[in-house]
């Protein structure tokens, strides 16, 4: 029986559709030998034409590696960010559930694993139901097809290539049966199949299998069900249509029919197709974090992809780096410890609010490797800046971060300390130091044997205390005219070139090599100064600070290793030496026993404060972690300004120092951290390679003559004997020292021991 006439196709739009199946003929004819249909003349020139541009096709497609997400993880292997252009996670086709292979087959191509890489049967029905239609009903391209149009998508790099990859046109049909033959030769079914869950786009930012199981269930490939595998592979026809978390009516139409077309094809029973479509869609949606503004350390993360952007060997340009970074599907192992992290953004958090007009910073090293541990800022990563959040991280170098750094005032005391103790200047030398000094500037000698190019006068104040210091107490208490004067005798070059040595990045000599260097104005990060001030808890070595130790491809197997890099900068004497002044600043007598931040665990430590009180700073360190406190005057905008009549934290700041401000900041982070690191003291400086060393003391009394000078004589004094005196203690033991116990001498000074008469003096008894 004739159809209607109005049901009738135009005689023209036949035989046009006719020419499209003959033209697919005479491809095939080209491409694959046997295939020929005979009336493929009937194109005449225009079919040659594709056949010319057919055989100009490269034979085979790159099928190169896929862009995966990237991890960067802690020392234990803890994630801490994800960062990717596509967010994919590559699993094998064992690690995907038997359910959802069945489900993808059966709605995308059921005859896959029967035709090869063009499904001829399937290709003619969609061409004839779609001419009927005049629409786009039925998909004819194979698995194998499809393949190829993602693959060629995906490396697509301008817009003109992703157009002609996507191009609904024939002749991107007739290119991609090309590609598909080659592929369907060189791999086999498996590993289509496997290629193509994993390229495959499931909507809503989900490439790939496994991403997408872990996005909207949070379960892996290998778990999938029957709801979860009809849902899936209901998606890849049109991603965006069907995503489950926009539209999720059309994506239960849409998994019905993958159920019933799995039915039908007695995949599964009916019955299993209608129980599950009673079901709703069960989703768990997982959103996956991409880049450090959700990491739990987001400025830490930030600074770890900056330190590998700068490594050449991980691509020859900027962009290549980048792209091996976010779509390598690499493993960042990191130094940070998240116990440290937790602790250092908990104080700075506690003492400055990320409102406050300031910006408070924790950076912390590990000695004897450069790991850095930690870094932490008051304010958050993120755009809002009237809630205090930034993008710009404050803490590291200036080529990792986003600041030319800040003034660290009187920390700089140090290296111009560590100069003297090398030259051999006595710990003991002591420097008169007035109120304020008027030094030549001339008088600073620099490098290469010349002085400063300047004989104006250069006139220090002191802004604590006044008098005459040696290396112990000048240091203890911040003398800037001792400091200024101790300087003019070093000469400005070698704690320059220390410095630079120890990790500081001082790269402007007219601006930094001058005689206020030992004053703290060279620009600096927090993190340097760590790195530096590890290097005195090192003993001398300097290791340059890193963030990462390996970084693993996406088999896990290591594509480089980031080792320490460490120097020898100064003798383990002269940083014993160091260490044994700077402690003193913790211990009573110095700036930051008063401000109550002292350790269970033996540290040292350097306040600073610099002009107008725009920045203060607190470095100290034990043993093993070294770790710079700052807290610095910055508007919204993030310019300096004072601390002086602000509030910083819960408190309003009339006059803000180093020890009062900075200190209290370090010492929280440390107390909370110190339960997690090894039992360490410093070594005590030998008195045989340093130049007056000081030294406490002890109490002999009571002891016999010779094990007291044994004792003295082990601490580098000089012993004579005195007469005898009266004392409670044995006849013939020592009755006392002289000096006394407690005080301190240097190292060759000389200890009078007195004897004993066995009688305590007339009117005191039991006098010990």
């Amino acid at each position: 029986m004739s159809r209607p006439r109005s049901e009738r196709l135009p005689f023209a739009k036949v035989f046009s559709h006719l020419g499209v199946m003959v033209a697919v003929s005479a491809v095939l004819g080209v491409v694959v030998a046997g295939l020929a249909i005979p009336f493929a003349a009937v194109l005449g020139v225009a079919t040659e034409n594709v056949a010319d541009s057919m055989d100009q096709l490269p034979q085979d497609l790159e099928a190169g590696a896929l862009p995966q997400k990237t991890r960067i993880v802690d020392a234990k292997g803890e994630t801490i960010a994800t960062i990717f252009d596509e967010n994919r996670v590559n699993v094998s086709l064992d690690q995907v559930s038997r359910t959802m292979v069945e489900a993808i087959v059966a709605i995308e191509d059921y005859r896959f694993y029967e035709h090869g890489a063009l499904d001829l049967k399937g290709t003619l029905r969609a061409l004839l139901t779609n001419s009927a239609s005049s629409s786009t009903v039925q998909g004819g391209s194979s698995i194998t097809q499809q393949l190829v149009k993602l693959t060629l998508l995906s490396q697509a790099d301008t817009p003109e290539e992703k157009k002609a990859a996507v191009d609904r046109t024939y002749a991107r049909k007739l290119r991609e049966l090309r590609y598909a033959i080659a592929l369907e030769q060189r791999y086999n079914k498996d590993w289509i199949l496997e290629r193509y869950l994993n390229t495959a786009y499931f909507g809503d930012g989900a490439h790939g299998i496994q991403a997408a199981a872990r996005h909207y269930f949070n379960v892996n490939a290998r778990k999938l069900n029957l709801n979860q595998s009809a849902i899936l592979a209901g998606l890849v026809q049109n991603p965006t249509k069907f995503d489950p978390t926009n539209s999720p009516d059309r994506t239960k139409v849409r998994r019905d029919i993958v159920l019933d077309r799995m039915a039908q094809l007695n995949v599964i029973s009916r019955k299993q197709a209608e129980k599950t479509k009673e079901r709703g869609l069960a989703l768990k949606v997982r959103k996956t974090r991409n880049g450090c503004v959700y990491s739990r350390a987001p400025f830490f993360c930030d600074y770890v992809l900056n330190y590998l952007m700068r490594d050449r060997s991980l691509g020859k340009t900027a962009e290549e780096r980048d792209r091996l970074l976010k779509s390598g599907g690499l493993t960042i192992r990191t130094t940070i410890d998240l116990r440290f992290q937790d602790a250092a953004d908990k104080s700075v958090r506690a003492h400055v609010y990320k409102e406050n007009n300031a910006i408070g910073a924790l950076a912390m090293v590990q000695p004897r490797t450069g790991e850095v541990k930690a870094i932490a800022q008051s304010r958050p990563m993120g755009r809002r800046k009237n809630a205090g959040e930034s993008y710009l991280n404050y803490v590291v170098p200036s080529q990792y971060g986003d600041s030319n750094g800040f003034q660290a005032g009187s920390t700089f005391k140090a290296f111009v300390l560590a100069t003297a103790i090398q030259q051999g200047i006595p710990l003991s030398e002591t420097i008169s130091s007035p109120p304020q000094v008027f030094l030549n500037q001339g008088d600073f000698e620099v490098c290469d044997g010349q002085n400063y190019p300047s004989s104006q006068i250069w006139d220090p104040q002191n802004s604590t205390d006044s008098g005459t210091f040696n290396l112990y107490t000048g240091t203890r208490l911040s003398v800037n005219t001792f400091f200024a004067q101790l300087e003019q005798r070093t000469g400005l070059c070698e704690p320059y070139e220390l410095a630079k040595s120890m990790g500081i990045q001082l790269t402007d000599p007219d601006r930094e090599l001058v005689p206020t260097f030992t004053l703290g104005v060279a620009d600096v990060s927090p993190l340097e100064m760590a790195e530096a001030y590890a290097t005195f808890a090192g003993r001398g070595l300097h290791c340059d600070a890193r963030p990462v130790t390996a970084i693993m491809d996406a088999n896990q197997n290591v594509l480089k290793k980031y080792p320490a890099r460490c120097t020898q900068v100064m003798p383990s004497s002269v940083a014993d030496a160091v260490n044994d002044v700077l402690r003193g600043l913790l211990e009573p007598g110095g700036f930051g026993y008063g401000a109550n931040i002292q350790t269970v665990q033996p540290a040292a430590g350097k306040t600073g404060t610099i002009q107008e009180n725009r920045a203060v700073w607190f470095i100290g360190y034990t043993p093993n972690l070294a770790t710079a406190s700052m807290i610095a005057g910055a508007n919204k905008e993030g310019q300096p300004i004072t601390l002086n009549g602000q509030t910083i934290g819960p408190s309003y700041v009339s006059a803000a120092f180093g020890s009062t401000l900075a200190g209290p900041m370090w010492g929280d982070a440390m107390k909370e951290i110190e339960q997690w690191l090894d039992d360490e003291d410093f070594v005590r400086p030998s008195s045989t390679d340093v130049l007056g060393v000081l030294t406490g003391i002890p109490d002999v009394g009571g002891m016999s003559v010779d094990d007291a000078t044994r004792e003295l004589e082990d601490l580098g004094f000089s012993v004579t004997l005195g007469g005898r005196r009266p004392s409670g203690y044995p006849r013939d033991t020592v009755a006392y020292s002289e000096p006394g116990a407690g005080a301190e001498l240097a190292s060759g000074d000389t200890v009078v021991i007195y004897t004993s008469t066995g009688k305590p003096p007339r009117g005191r008894r039991g006098d010990r």
